[in-house]
């Protein structure tokens, strides 16, 4: 091969497939090497090496120097072909991978060219990426020439291929939307500190600024939220709540739970939870439909949260201290001192460290262990007693449920019937309506078109019937007369 045809054949590579020229010259000398063993045997020994200067090629044969006519004569160009498009295939699939690799969790912008059984397939700028349906926004879908916005989720080999899969329901893609659309978190003057998420649905996040002239979550939303508005059409309508943040959890946990209003904030730092305490009348926006506000909550702010009101806590706090003291082995002033530090059930004591109990309540190994087998035992029988009330509850719940079915469908049925008998009874209106209306014009015009047709009226017959019994009358008065006896 000419020298500096190979040298202009490697710059191309290196440009159109953007892999770098060492790994080009590298496959070309593997792909000659390969070629070469062909010939001379597997296990002989042979090294090609090319300038990367002049593009000149040699070569060894176990240690001995191959002339250039040598290696022409005996390297197969169609095998050193096939091997080099093979190396130089490997290669830009690893410069994909790399690319792409380091590009998870990124924004990227692609078109979506065909969808498949949900599945949409979207063009990058040089490759083909796959957006499962399980990694789109729940409620939305993907159509042909679509511009879709998604993040970089997973990238792996396959084969000579690269495979990067999208994903538009990780918190990644909030996060960056958001340094895309607010200036000030690409500056760096906001910070995002926290997201939490439940696509489709809604979405906490946590920012704080550097520059206190700078108001963080007003600098989110916008003049008007214009600025957030962009966001949330791009989620399709999720809804999200920017949230100050601050490290302390006394102040940070109230924020997360907004709009709802917390009283108080009772941390518990063994068992990294927190009592929230609220108004009845905002237990219920406290915890959100389904707890997802209290659920989005604990994610923002990594803590374990439960919402009570403190007629709840007082209630659990005193069943905590009766049931810690029937543990055998639990004094009450122990027990006093578990509640206080927040653990509140049978669950709670079986997971304590050891060590601390130990240090709480001065007891032995052999005792502490006994404790927690005794804690366990009987936070599993409170829950097969919950499991077994659930099943109660369930079953009324559906004899409930069957009941009310039965009973609308009998209000159905009476309803049904009720309308039967209305439209008889308006039956039976209607034809008594028709017999009492007279019809004296229809009866006088039918015999004049009889008569007129030339055919006996029912008149006439009757007339004609009625003169045999005139006549007979005349005869009986005739024969009683006294003029008739003479």
């Amino acid at each position: 091969m000419d020298p500096s045809e190979l040298l202009r054949i490697v710059d191309a590579i290196h440009r159109d497939k953007n892999i770098d020229k060492e790994i080009v010259f590298e496959g070309i000398e593997a792909a000659i090497a390969s070629a070469a063993k062909k010939h001379y045997g597997e296990d002989e020994e042979v090294v090609v090496t090319i300038d990367r200067e002049d593009g000149s090629i040699s070569g060894t044969h176990n240690g001995e120097p191959l002339t250039p006519e040598e290696m022409a004569e005996r390297i197969g160009a169609q095998a050193a072909k096939q091997v080099m498009i093979q190396k130089i295939r490997e290669a830009e699939r690893d410069a994909l991978y790399e690319e792409y690799d380091q590009l998870k969790g990124q924004l990227v912008t692609g078109i979506v060219q065909r969808c498949d059984g949900g599945t949409a397939t979207v063009s990058l700028n040089n490759i083909e990426a796959i957006l499962p349906r399980s990694e789109q926004i729940p409620g939305e879908s993907q159509h042909p020439n679509d511009r879709v916005m998604a993040t970089v989720y997973e990238v792996k080999k396959q084969g000579t291929r690269v495979r990067v899969i999208l994903s538009r329901t990780k918190p990644h893609l909030v996060q960056r939307l958001f340094e895309q659309e607010i200036p000030e978190i690409a500056e760096g003057v906001i910070e995002i500190r926290s997201v939490a998420r439940e696509p489709g649905y809604r979405t906490k996040i946590a920012v704080s600024s550097s520059d206190q002239r700078v108001d963080c979550v007003g600098a989110c939303v916008g003049v008007r939220g214009n600025r957030i508005k962009n966001i949330v059409d791009e989620l399709g309508g999720e809804r999200i709540d920017i949230v100050r943040y601050s490290d302390d959890m006394q102040t940070l946990i109230p924020n997360a739970l907004q709009p709802a209003e917390v009283e108080e904030v009772i941390l518990c730092q063994m068992l990294g939870r927190a009592i929230v305490l609220v108004r009845e009348d905002q237990l219920s926006l406290a915890i959100g439909r389904r707890g997802q506000n209290v659920r989005l909550g604990s994610k923002l702010c990594g803590w374990d949260i439960e919402i009570m009101t403190r007629d709840e806590l007082d209630d659990q706090i005193e069943q905590a201290v009766v049931g810690f003291s029937e543990v055998e082995g639990v004094e009450e002033e122990l027990a006093e001192r578990l509640v206080g530090e927040g653990f509140l059930s049978y669950d709670d004591l079986a997971i304590i460290e050891p060590d601390i109990l130990m240090e709480m309540g001065g007891l032995t190994e052999e005792q502490v262990d006994k404790i927690v087998k005794q804690a366990e035992a009987k936070a599993e029988e409170a829950e097969k007693a919950a499991a077994e009330q659930r099943r109660l509850q369930r079953e009324r719940e559906r004899r409930e449920a069957a009941e009310a079915a039965e009973a609308e469908a009998q209000a159905e049925t009476a309803t049904e019937i009720a309308q039967q008998k209305a439209g008889q009874q308006e039956s039976i209106e209607q034809e008594a309506s028709a017999r009492e209306v007279d019809p004296p014009e229809t009866a006088e015009a039918e015999p004049s078109a009889e008569t007129t047709s030339g055919e006996p009226s029912a008149n006439s017959s009757v007339e004609e019937t009625d003169q045999p019994a005139d006549s007979e009358r005349q005869e009986a008065s005739a024969g009683s007369s006294p003029h008739a006896e003479q």
